[in-house]
């Protein structure tokens, strides 16, 4: 076995890490399988009898991949609208099989990724690096291009993001988080009357723009509409905090695709404002609840 043959090897035996590591970061199967891919060229263009820890150069290496892939994800005004739905795993040698897709949201937890994706780049990195997989910040900070002291920093600052504290009094979210639950019961098992129960006869439903393109209306005014719109849906959505305040997260496969806003009032939703543009979905800080 000649020396390409065998660095290829060693390679394929760290595949699974990265892959790990690259879909902790970025919460795509297509996008962590390109960072591999990016990872061995560099590799290939490397001197690999320079590199005594294997493993650690690779670690450090996709993630300085993964880095450049949420800057630019970040960088872009207005993500395609495609790129915000689930996307189809691959089936290509090498690529994500669904029921490997499915196992990999399933290690990280559906609801870690959808908050993972409201941290910055820089945090990101920092927290999946430490949180997850152990480096240490002076490894971290070679990484992200700051000092240990400052790597640290942004793990703990996306640490508190993750592990975010409710603005609103307890006894208030209890209540509305009630309301909330069973009308997203009544909405998965297509109970209509438990639906209008649950809505204010007035109720206003309101999409931006990006909500609207994914096939929502722009507004719903009526119980009877709302209730008729809700009806049998619902499946990949959990409840949550948002910025504090009682939500709603769709997020199918761990891919933020929606956050729904509802206000509860005397028992009832009064109103829900659904969101979908990608640029503000980052700006939400979000605790996925337990079922």
């Amino acid at each position: 076995m000649d020396g390409k043959d065998f660095l290829a090897e060693q390679f394929e035996a760290k595949r699974g890490h990265l892959r790990r590591v690259a879909y902790r970061m970025l919460g795509s199967p297509t996008e962590a399988d390109d960072a591999v891919q990016e990872t061995w060229l560099r590799l290939s263009r490397t001197d690999a009898a320079d590199v005594e820890n294997l493993t650690g150069w690779l670690t450090t290496v996709i993630a300085r991949v993964c880095l450049d892939m949420l800057r630019q994800r970040k960088s872009r005004r207005e993500e395609a609208l495609e790129e915000q739905v689930p996307e189809a795993a691959a089936t290509d040698e090498g690529g994500f099989e669904p029921e490997q897709e499915a196992l990999l949201a399933d290690s990280v937890g559906l609801a870690l990724l959808v908050v993972l994706q409201t941290l910055a780049p820089a945090e990101r990195v920092a927290f999946v690096l430490h949180d997850m997989f152990d480096l240490s910040f002076d490894e971290i900070g070679s990484v992200v291009g700051r000092s240990p002291a400052a790597a640290r920093q942004l793990a703990s600052r996306a640490r508190r993001r993750v592990h975010g504290a409710p603005a609103v009094p307890e006894a208030d979210l209890s209540r509305q988080r009630r309301v909330v639950d069973a009308f997203l019961a009544a909405s998965r098992g297509g109970d209509f009357e438990g639906l209008l129960a649950l809505l204010d006869p007035d109720v206003v439903v309101r999409a931006d723009r990006a909500a609207v393109q994914l096939g929502g209306s722009a507004e719903l005014r009526g119980a009877a509409a709302v209730a008729q719109s809700f009806k049998g849906r619902a499946q990949s959505a959990r409840t949550a905090l948002v910025d504090g305040a009682m939500g709603v997260v769709v997020a199918p496969q761990g891919r933020l695709l929606l956050v729904l806003l509802p206000t509860v009032a005397d028992g009832r939703i009064v109103a829900i404002e659904t969101i979908a543009d990608p640029e503000r979905l980052r700006t939400f800080d979000l605790v996925i609840l337990d079922d």
